[in-house]
């Protein structure tokens, strides 16, 4: 069976190649082992922000009474929250499915390994038991959680972020190695739904490579909530529900409930036949031009493959610029305004160059900032509520970096995104009309 396009992994940047190149009239073919959505979809993104979405409702109700609004007895069943999750990841697969049969994409559910080139430099891809062929092929195999050599850890019954996507109750206890985005998206599920938190962190501070006004802010808020962090320190051994963490040459010994996981993630490249064809590797990941084009000029990569940036959002970019190049287009991947969020509550939010990063560059820059609490629409819905925003401008007035601390920073942040990217100067951004009241005047007030 020949092809125009094979795509290895149904993932944001496979499903979306798949429906691009099939609308363009590609015969497209993608290969699929799990289910349509990969991790995002299925056991990340999606699943995670439905949680937190029923924690803030519960958090919500609870804190009514700000707002001049009585509940009583207020409870949450967490059977129900998970049946909900899985009722919203089923719909948006369902949903992807649909797409794919509307762009004339052929899906295989399998698990497909590449064998050789024929001599035209035609990949052959087997799966099920059936060769397939393709001009060209395009890796989207994703990432995979990386598990430490920490003594004891293997032995335990431990977490990460596909367990406690199920789990059937709430621990009285829960330790999180990790600070990064998952672990503390965790870390305030569970500290909202009643579980004692401890975070360790092996850096400094939490969430690295997020502009740390924004990760202090964050820490501090949730430090509130009861959520206990252990910066720069580092879990060494575990032995069922005893945790050894280490800080300073001191040993700290902490009995919990429940293990979470949460470390960071790697590119998957091995189970599907790249160990044999010596592309080039960056890093960690696959090595890429501006055009998702691999070292093998009929073989792109896009997602997390390429260990560039993973995020969905990023792997969806990348994949409209590899068809485009497929299409004959000149349309080049540009990674200057790839926004971050965090969306715990509150929610925390950056877009392009954080300061920790100019200062590393040299890089001369102002800092404007405010606090959310200039809004009265933020006001208005944030009793009690504080939060930031944050604008890193440049010697000639470009925005190099916009970073928000407070709801809904998630929404706000395109907006910075959509001008960094754009080239629009601050002065231009300022004489833009933004609606009152609403908090994302507060980037034009920050300006």
């Amino acid at each position: 069976m020949t092809y125009d396009l094979a795509i290895i992994g149904g993932g944001p940047a496979g499903y979306t190649a798949a429906e691009s190149a099939g609308k363009a009239g590609l015969r497209t073919v993608l290969f699929e082992k799990n289910n349509l959505g990969g991790v995002c979809l299925n056991e990340g993104c999606i699943p995670t922000k439905t949680l937190l979405y029923s924690a803030k409702v519960f958090q919500s109700a609870k804190d009514s009474d700000k707002y001049g609004i009585s509940c009583e007895n207020i409870t949450f069943d967490l059977s129900k929250i998970i049946a909900r999750k899985n009722k919203v990841v089923r719909k948006l697969v369902a949903g992807i499915r649909a797409k794919m049969i509307e762009a004339g994409v052929e899906v295989i559910n399998g698990n497909a390994v590449i064998q050789s080139y024929t001599e035209e430099n035609v990949p052959v891809i087997e799966c099920n038991n059936q060769l397939y062929t393709a001009k060209k092929l395009l890796l989207c195999t994703g990432s995979e959680t990386v598990v430490p050599p920490i003594s004891g850890l293997k032995e335990t019954d431990f977490w990460t972020h596909h367990e406690a996507l199920d789990t059937k109750e709430i621990p009285e206890s829960l330790l999180i190695i990790g600070g990064g985005v998952i672990g503390i998206e965790f870390a305030s599920f569970f500290n909202t739904l009643g579980s004692k938190v401890i975070v360790v962190e092996l850096l400094d501070e939490i969430l690295p490579g997020i502009d740390r006004t924004l990760s202090v802010f964050l820490r501090n808020e949730l430090s509130k909530k009861g959520i206990e962090f252990h910066t720069g320190a580092k879990v060494v051994a575990v032995n069922n529900h005893k945790v050894e963490i280490e800080k300073d040459g001191e040993i700290q010994r902490i009995e919990i409930s429940k293990i979470l996981l949460s470390v960071g993630r790697k590119p998957v490249l091995n189970g599907f036949g790249l160990e044999n064809f010596g592309l080039k590797i960056h890093k960690n990941g696959l090595k890429v031009n501006e055009y998702m084009q691999t070292s093998h000029p009929n073989v792109y990569a896009c997602g997390d493959i390429t260990g560039c940036s993973l995020l969905a959002h990023t792997a969806v970019r990348e994949a409209e610029a590899a068809v485009a190049h497929l299409l004959g287009k000149n349309e080049k991947m540009s990674y200057k305004a790839i926004p971050s969020v965090v969306y715990t509550n509150p929610e925390i939010a950056g877009v392009g160059q954080t300061e920790e990063t100019l200062q590393a560059e040299n890089i001369p820059y102002t800092v404007k900032q405010l606090p959310l609490t200039y809004s009265g629409r933020f006001v208005s819905e944030n009793e009690q509520g504080t939060g930031i925003c944050k604008i890193l401008e440049g010697t000639d007035g470009m925005l190099l970096g916009v970073h928000i601390a407070g709801n809904p920073a998630s929404e706000l942040i395109i907006i910075a995104g959509i001008a960094m990217e754009q080239g629009i100067k601050a002065e231009k951004l300022k004489s833009i009309v933004f609606p009152h009241p609403t908090v994302g005047e507060m980037i034009k007030e920050t300006l």
